[in-house]
């Protein structure tokens, strides 16, 4: 047996300072991810996400190449993100980069942690 096994790019980050009108419901949060979904060309297996009482949510998206997930805390502006992708059946690095940069984007803030690890 071979090992062609790629290690794929997963990102971990906290962002800080965030704008808060972004932070209390999931749903604009939903439509941005199945749009970088898409645009990635990756596979949804699967979404869960809840709204909290009082403000924030949690999204998990699981995908056929791994995951993405956010949680956030409106009281603190504040957001954490895990973005994963392997590089099984194609080179996705790429993709979690502009994900990421996506997301940063869309939510504002700074970023407070960053953590790249090659996996």
């Amino acid at each position: 047996m071979s090992n062609n096994y790629k290690e794929g790019l997963h990102i971990l980050a906290t962002l800080k300072e965030v704008a808060i009108d972004k932070l209390h419901t999931y749903a604009s949060f939903a439509l941005l991810i199945q749009q970088l979904i898409a645009a990635h060309d990756l596979k949804d297996l699967g979404s869960v996400f809840h709204n909290f009482e009082g403000g924030g949510f949690t999204a998990v998206v699981c995908l056929s190449e791994s995951h993405i997930s956010i949680h956030t805390w409106p009281e603190y502006a504040l957001l954490n993100m895990d973005i994963y992708l392997s590089n099984f059946s194609r080179v996705n690095d790429g993709a979690v980069a502009q994900i990421f940069e996506a997301l940063q984007h869309y939510f504002g803030g700074t970023v407070h942690n960053l953590v790249k690890v090659k996996r």
